[in-house]
């Protein structure tokens, strides 16, 4: 405490740590000093653009889910409301078989909900199509704990709609597995239906049909990409951001919080009344061992998976034809390096000038031995799926690799027990809270609203330490 002000740290500079400092301004004013500590050289984590082809394309998350109104309303706080674009398209493809095949209308994360449309897809085989209505018959597959997503799926409908649908869609959101990632986590509306509903295709037909028709657009961005947030989102802040600055050890002091950070032979002490952690999950277990060992315990048992993200900048005369879709996914089935493409300058028309600027994002959970290739080849790759799949001719007038090492937290099975757990732990340190990707979810708008509340949680102690 200095004076009559607060001193809140936040440790980690991603999107969520700089959204829970946000908050804590808004919420106290001048009457907390908020300091954020970035380990890293820059802010912003996950959410990063830079020019490729001259272009100012995200090498991280590229989209924000606009349904969902957290991150949305974020960017419209901090000033940079007028910057929201939509997709020109939305449109996507599967490559399997053999080929690209649009994906059926009618489906949740995968599982369908019109046979129609999967007929005419064309993603699963004849054999597989007749698979699916069986579902119908089927006795009752009693879901009474969490399970895989696989597991449910494959029981309801066969292996090739989680092969060639559910895995692909999954993979592009997690880099997981469906074998073990969490149903109740990952897919919470289908789990919802699945303690109830003896049939999944019948569950899904409703939950099409429950999906209100002029919602919107699924997805926005920003004008400059996602990655131009967090420096808007840091600046609104108000807070003091030091990066390249490690935090070491976390220590309960009889007034508040100190935490210790510099090089172990000179060590730098800092004194807080409260502390927001909002890294990774190995980070926040390291930094949580001492004061909340069961919370540690358990975040350190959250995997993560690595990946990286090729960008292309193509002349639009390198393709046969023109890419019109927002993108594609490939099912690890089909052995491919690449694991979904995005056609950026067409998702994103404002990007498109007069290129072809696209995406190749490679890398799933246990396919590390991918990302330790040199850039060179993480590019030869992307070129040789491009000819390969599009016809592209030639190569790209500019590239740029980006590896995010240990960048996507898996929700594997019993994950929500897990967070449940964590959560209970530190909420018996006064002061304290968490907030992140490692928790509800992994996306832009998820991560803001962990940080909402983490950040109501401080500012419950600060004024009750007040009264």
């Amino acid at each position: 405490m200095e004076g009559n002000q607060a001193h809140v740290v936040v440790v980690g500079a991603g999107i969520s740590g700089l959204a829970a400092a946000w908050y804590i301004r808004q919420g106290a004013g001048e009457r907390v000093k908020v300091t954020v500590l970035e380990g890293g050289p820059r802010i912003g984590g996950k959410l990063h653009a830079s020019e490729v082809a001259g272009v100012n394309v995200d090498a991280g998350a590229e989209a924000m889910l606009a349904r969902r109104p957290e991150g949305k309303e974020l960017a419209e706080a901090v000033g940079l409301g007028e910057d929201l674009v939509f997709p020109g398209t939305t449109r996507s493809a599967i490559y399997t078989r053999g080929a690209l095949r649009w994906m059926p209308k009618g489906q949740v994360m995968g599982v369908p909900a019109d046979l129609t449309e999967l007929a005419r897809s064309g993603i699963v085989s004849p054999g597989g199509l007749l698979r699916v209505p069986l579902d119908q018959i089927l006795p009752p597959t009693l879901v009474r704990t969490d399970v895989s997503v696989a597991a449910y799926i494959r029981a309801r409908m066969g292996g090739e709609i989680v092969d060639r649908l559910v895995e692909p869609l999954l993979g592009g959101v997690y880099a997981g597995r469906s074998e073990m990632l969490s149903l109740e986590a990952t897919m919470p509306r289908v789990a919802a239906v699945a303690r109830s509903e003896r049939s999944l295709l019948s569950a899904a037909r409703q939950l099409v049909e429950e999906t209100p028709k002029e919602a919107g657009p699924v997805f926005t961005s920003l004008k400059n990409g996602v990655g131009s947030l967090p420096e808007a989102v840091a600046k609104a802040s108000g807070a003091d951001i030091r990066t390249g600055v490690t935090v070491r050890e976390l220590r309960r002091t009889e007034r508040g919080w100190q935490l210790v950070t510099g090089p172990v032979p000179n060590p730098e002490t800092i004194e807080a009344d409260a502390v927001i952690v909002a890294t990774p999950g190995p980070a926040s277990s390291r930094l949580l061992k001492a004061e909340a060992p069961k919370a540690a315990s358990e975040l350190a048992r959250i995997e993560y998976a690595s990946m990286a993200v090729v960008t292309l900048a193509y002349p639009i005369s390198a393709f046969p034809e023109p890419p019109t879709s927002s993108g594609y996914l490939v099912p690890p089935v089909e052995g491919r390096p690449v694991k979904a493409v995005t056609f950026s300058s067409v998702k994103w028309p404002h990007l498109a000038k007069d290129l072809v600027i696209l995406r190749c994002s490679i890398g799933r959970i246990g396919e590390e031995h991918l990302l330790q290739r040199e850039d060179a080849e993480m590019v030869s790759l992307a070129t040789a799926e491009m000819g390969d799949v599009m016809g592209a001719r030639g190569l790209p007038v500019d590239t740029r690799v980006t590896r995010w090492g240990g960048a996507l937290p898996q929700y594997n099975v019993g994950h929500l027990d897990r967070v449940a757990r964590v959560r209970a732990a530190v909420a018996m340190q006064p002061g304290l809270a968490v907030c992140g990707a490692a928790y509800d979810g992994i996306g832009v708008p998820a991560c803001v609203a962990t940080a909402r509340t983490a950040a109501a949680r401080i500012l419950d102690h600060l004024s009750r330490r007040g009264e």
